[in-house]
């Protein structure tokens, strides 16, 4: 759709028809000193076809081919089938609104109970929503929701090793609020402290914890669900790689009691930074303190099937008094690609493809582990990520030398973990060749 401003004409007939003689008098409130009288300074305008030019110029700018990359952190580089863009640019579901008409939104709401049900099945969970905003504001209301399940208590723990947008986020959410947020610290392992994680417990309603977390370690779940429940806590589980899970049992099944996360590994692409999908679990008993919203199966008068959005929890709603979350929608596009993306890989190939990642970040580790000047900073489990400690150089430096081999070395930890500050985070995924693998590994063994 092309833009086509409004003419002189058509900006004299509105005037007109609201009673103001000028552009002037309509913005007569605005103090003067606030009004801008001068031009703004933008270069003069364009034809389409210059547009398109610049733009083809601007693009050829981009290097991005030309490089490989180490990066994960919570934005994963994977593969999703085609089908999944072809489908999802169909009109009826990239135009879709809010269904608040169950009547003219079926194919709508059967995506979205088909995506709770699978990550239902991922997760091992009872219940899931139909999507939050990311992985961020996914962590941060599991935070509310355990405060209002456990509405005697005042205090939420998260691990440090949670990921930092995720806690930087929480905070945000936290920040006028009377309960505090306290950070528990992390072993030489990479896991949880729980030592530390002990000595907080009085007066907590949930531990936040992440599984894998920042580091691509796993933590003892069920040993963490049997300390937090005996201190009548919740055990919060969160992700940032939901891939992992096709390997790995779900959370649910370890003794979660809410699972949140990010699910960007199920669209493809990181895509300078989104979209995102936050992804959130409960269980059964819980279910209405929940945010967002269900989608759920029905049947009408004549006993056809047929699909509702079955609880709605926000103000606009029901009462404010009882709702509980203003998250206003959910990221109804994105959840749609998940579904696609799982539905077209199946059960089999979810495991397959985890595997392969499990096996390429293994293959690099080792590797890397084994030059000198080079170690692995935590001897935990991890998934399709790890922690490399750097003796020799600095992790500013290493970065700095490869990318002039045009190699994206990995994310340096220092400005989040001052105490990792010769650290970097090296992912490995199923689109990184053997090759790939190699080269990194050659370049660093000759820094």
């Amino acid at each position: 759709m092309r833009y086509l401003p409004h003419t002189s004409r058509d900006i004299d007939r509105m005037l007109q028809k609201i009673g103001i003689g000028s552009m002037d008098e309509l913005f007569e409130p605005i103090p003067k000193e606030l009004q801008c009288k001068e031009a703004l300074d933008l270069p003069p305008a364009k034809s389409e076809e210059e547009v398109e030019r610049e733009f083809a110029r601007l693009t050829a700018m981009n290097r991005a081919g030309e490089f490989v990359s180490f990066l994960g952190a919570g934005q994963y580089p994977h593969r999703a089938p085609r089908v999944v863009d072809h489908l999802l640019r169909r009109s009826e579901f990239y135009t879709a609104y809010t269904p608040y008409q169950p009547e003219v939104s079926q194919g709508t709401l059967q995506a979205i109970f088909e995506y709770q049900t699978l990550m239902c099945l991922l997760l091992e969970m009872d219940v899931t929503n139909a999507s939050m905003y990311d992985g961020a504001t996914a962590c941060a209301e599991a935070a509310l929701m355990s405060l209002r399940v456990k509405r005697k208590k005042h205090k939420v723990l998260i691990a440090r090793s949670v990921h930092p947008e995720f806690r930087r986020v929480t905070q945000t959410y936290m920040v006028d609020q009377p309960d505090q947020l306290v950070e528990v610290g992390f072993g030489a392992d990479g896991k949880i402290d729980t030592e530390d994680l002990r000595s907080k417990l009085d007066d907590c309603a949930c531990l936040i914890v992440g599984h894998p977390n920042y580091f691509g370690v796993l933590e003892d779940l069920p040993a963490l669900a049997t300390i937090v429940h005996d201190a009548d806590a919740l055990l919060v589980s969160t992700f940032s790689e939901p891939l992992a899970f096709g390997l790995i049992p779900g959370p649910g099944r370890a003794g979660a009691d809410i699972v949140c996360g990010e699910g960007q590994s199920f669209l493809g692409d990181p895509n300078f930074g989104g979209p995102s999908l936050g992804i959130f679990s409960a269980g059964q008993k819980n279910v209405r303190q929940m945010p967002g919203r269900l989608c759920g199966e029905a049947t009408d008068a004549d006993g056809r099937k047929g699909y509702v959005l079955t609880l709605s929890t926000r103000e606009q709603h029901i009462r404010r008094d009882k709702a509980t979350s203003n998250i206003c929608t959910n990221q109804g596009l994105m959840a749609l690609a998940a579904t696609i993306f799982l539905s077209t890989v199946g059960k089999e190939g979810i495991r397959s493809l985890a595997k392969t990642n499990l096996s390429k970040a293994t293959y690099l580790k080792k590797k890397l582990a084994g030059i000198e000047g080079f170690s692995l900073a935590f001897q935990g489990t991890t998934f399709n990520e790890f922690v490399l400690h750097c003796e020799k150089h600095a992790p500013q430096v290493v970065q700095e030398r490869l990318l002039e081999k045009n190699i994206v070395a990995g994310l340096s930890l220092e400005d989040d973990y001052p105490e990792l500050n010769r650290h970097l985070l090296v992912c490995a995924t199923e689109i990184h060749a053997k090759e790939d693998l190699d080269r990194l590994a050659d370049e660093l063994a000759a820094l």
